[in-house]
Order: structure tokens, then C-alpha cells, then sequence
């Protein structure tokens, strides 16, 4: 964990973290190598997070899986593995922090009440604050949502440009504690980071849409906001991202060195054709020591090798 004479210096802290949805594939290997080449870069540390708080999508042995791919592709971390199944508590006293403080209050809205509501750019339905005021009489609470005041929340991304967003128009209140009692992406990933002591977030650009959100809970508890790069999201032949849904395979290990070459050529990092035959330590000094995130393409989706 970041040490206060990290801070003082301001010593660069990166992290990757996982959700043990399924094996790691060509995508999750971009942003560990892209999050990790970064810190490494800049002489920080970087840490692991397994992002298991959504415990229903959990596929079991898969974060295991995970752990033993990145050692065998060799990813280093610093400090343990933090895992979020463990960090109830973190996130139940930053929950009572924002609601004693007037930020939350119950939903009692179903999804299906939901289903006519309009789409916010992530995907989700933007919630139409049903809620906002009071229960309607008769129901009760299913989940919390944060009450979102209209106004702009923007960040300069380091491959994606200025960002901005009025997360109050686009999303509306959203939820931090779910119906099923699970907290919430977005509150979990804040209180993580802060914690972590986390400088820099370097993740794919599936995630960008998340980033307002996050940075509104930052501000709500008083935690640094972080400096974020959203790197291009891998695809398949028909241009969906590759995860579980899709049926993204996991990385074939047999190559480690090749495979990462590759992931270096995706990132714009233009490593040398045969990087790969002088081995695997090879391929991670050269990619410390020529890493730039200034060549990292700015489109947010482009085909992964083997896929296109």
C-alpha cells in the first residue's frame, strides 16, 4: 500500500483489478500490461484488486486462474492481493458517511418499472427519480441510490482527451446499494482506490462512461481524485469487446513473450518484429524502458490479434 513518504514524493501507484468473471483473455491482458507498464514506467508500484464485490458473476476458481496467468506471463505486483469480497466494512462506513450526510436515500423501484426509462451512454436506463422525494405510499425500500445534483463533472483522460458529462442528465440518482445487499461497483472502486492511495487508473475504455460517476463519489467523500488513461477496448470480428458473453477465449500461455509482444503492437507501443525470440524478460525491459502513453491509440475499440 501507497506509504506516506510515497505521497510526499508523489510516487506514482497504478493498479489492475480483475472481475473473476472468467478467464483472463486478450483484453484483460491489455490493461494489466498497460496499467502496469505505466506505473512501472515512472518508477511507482502497482498493485492487484480482485473485483469480486458482485459475487452472483463470480465464476469460481477463476480468480485463482487469474492470479496464475498474470505470474505466468510475468506480472509482478506490490504488496498482497486486496479482494473486495473481504472489504464489507470499507464500504459500509462510506456508505453511512454520505448518507448521514443527506446523499442517499431508498428506491423502491424495480427494474421492469424502469424498462420504458431512456438510456444513459453506458447503456443503463437512466433512472427518472420516481424515488427522490419519498417512498410512494405502500412501498419500501428495495435500494439506495445517491441524490445527483445537475452539474458538469469533466476529466482530462491521458489517451482519451477532456471528458464531460452532467451525471445528473445523462444517469440521474444512482445506486450504491443494491436489492440484493451487494454495495455497488462505483462505490466499492472509490473506496478502494482512495484507500490504496491509487495515483493513476489505467483501465479500458469500456470504463470511461463510469469515471463522472466515480469522480462525483470522490469528491462526496473527500478522497483524491486520480489522474485516469482509458485505454482501447480489444474486439472481435463483428466489434463487440471481448469477455465472457462473448465468448472471448482465455490467453494461450504456451507463448507468453509473443503474446505480450502483441499486446505492446495493440497499444501503439511499435515494439521490434522479433522482441518476442530474444524472451520473456526481454519483452518487459523493453517495454519499461520504452513505454509511452502518448503513443497509445485514441479510439476507444479496435480488433485484437487472432480475432480480425
Amino acid at each position: 500500500m501507497r506509504s506516506e513518504a510515497d505521497a510526499e514524493r508523489g510516487r506514482v501507484v497504478g493498479r489492475f483489478a480483475p472481475s473473476p468473471s472468467g478467464p483472463l483473455h486478450f483484453g484483460s491482458l491489455v490493461a494489466a500490461l498497460g496499467s502496469c507498464l505505466s506505473a512501472r514506467s515512472q518508477g511507482g508500484q502497482w498493485l492487484l484488486r480482485i473485483e469480486d464485490v458482485d459475487t452472483p458473476r463470480c465464476v469460481p476458481g477463476a480468480a485463482e486462474g487469474i492470479l496464475r496467468t498474470l505470474e505466468r506471463f510475468g506480472f509482478e505486483w506490490d504488496g498482497p492481493v486486496v479482494w473486495q469480497s473481504a472489504r464489507g466494512d470499507a464500504y459500509r462506513d462510506a456508505f453511512a458517511h454520505l448518507q448521514a450526510a443527506g446523499w442517499i436515500f431508498g428506491c423502491a423501484c424495480t427494474r421492469k418499472e424502469m424498462a420504458d426509462s431512456a438510456l444513459a451512454r453506458d447503456g443503463t436506463r437512466r433512472y427518472p427519480g420516481t424515488c427522490r422525494d419519498g417512498l410512494p405510499p405502500g412501498r419500501v425500500a428495495r435500494a439506495y441510490r445517491l441524490r445527483v445534483e445537475p452539474g458538469m463533472v469533466s476529466f482530462d483522460d491521458r489517451v482519451q482527451g477532456t471528458i464531460a458529462e452532467d451525471v445528473a442528465a445523462d444517469v440521474g440518482d444512482f445506486v450504491l446499494l443494491r436489492a440484493d445487499g451487494l454495495f455497488a461497483y462505483q462505490l466499492a472502486v472509490v473506496v478502494d482506490d482512495a484507500e490504496a492511495g491509487i495515483s493513476e487508473v489505467v483501465r479500458g475504455a469500456d470504463l470511461i462512461d463510469s469515471t463522472c460517476r466515480q469522480i462525483l463519489l470522490q469528491h462526496l467523500l473527500d478522497h483524491p481524485v486520480p489522474a485516469y488513461a482509458h485505454l482501447p477496448v480489444a474486439c472481435n470480428t463483428a466489434g463487440e469487446k471481448l469477455s465472457k458473453q462473448t465468448l472471448a477465449r482465455a490467453v494461450d500461455e504456451g507463448e507468453p513473450a509473443r503474446l505480450l509482444a502483441d499486446v505492446l503492437a495493440f497499444l501503439g507501443q511499435c515494439p521490434p518484429a522479433d522482441l518476442a525470440e530474444s524472451g520473456l524478460a526481454a519483452v518487459w525491459a523493453w517495454g519499461r524502458d520504452n513505454w509511452s502513453m502518448d503513443k497509445v491509440p485514441r479510439r476507444r475499440i479496435q480488433p485484437a490479434p487472432g480475432y480480425a
